[in-house]
């Protein structure tokens, strides 16, 4: 985390006189509170699910069986891709299968 001199010491212009300058505790409440506003900023930003999801994740967030995952796969209810082994879902079409 980078911080900008002037959200801690908004009276100083050289940040390079800082270096001889003894921190108080008013500088410690100033940088406490910048880090508890920069630690609420940053847990509410909202977290955007993964594009592609492995056939486990599908399951634990549909919580259904292999089985179910696997009919829904032939009956083109849910569309896949098949990278080598592994079988991946547009989270998506997850969704828009939800919403029919």
């Amino acid at each position: 985390m980078n911080f900008n001199h002037k959200a801690l010491f908004p009276e100083t212009d050289n940040i390079e006189l800082l270096n001889h300058q003894v921190v108080t505790k008013r500088d410690l409440l100033n940088f406490g509170n910048l880090l508890l506003r920069e630690i609420k900023s940053s847990t509410n930003q909202e977290t955007l699910p993964k594009p592609w999801l492995k056939s486990a994740e599908v399951r634990n967030i549909l919580k259904i069986s292999p089985g179910t995952l696997q009919n829904l796969r032939i009956n083109g209810t849910l569309k896949y891709k098949r990278i080598g082994g592994i079988i991946y879902y547009n989270y998506e079409d997850i969704v828009k299968m939800l919403e029919k």
